[in-house]
């Protein structure tokens, strides 16, 4: 495999990444975000060129779905 040059000698931290990253290490996540990311998550995964498939039909569906047990 070749030797990638980034990671030769001293790697310096971006400042602002490393606040950002503090900043999101303290922030909370709450159930609606966690619905958000997974309803993104599904579209994101929808074939492209699925015409029918939204952000709203996937929101709809995940609010509608029924699990047999």
């Amino acid at each position: 495999m070749a030797d990638r040059k980034q990671f030769f000698g001293d790697i310096t931290p971006d400042p602002e990444l490393v606040e950002l990253l503090k900043t999101a290490a303290q922030t909370t996540v709450t159930e609606d975000d966690l619905r958000e990311q997974r309803i993104s998550f599904a579209f994101g995964n929808a074939p492209a060129d699925a015409k029918n498939i939204t952000k709203d039909s996937v929101r709809h569906t995940s609010e509608h779905i029924r699990l047999k047990s």
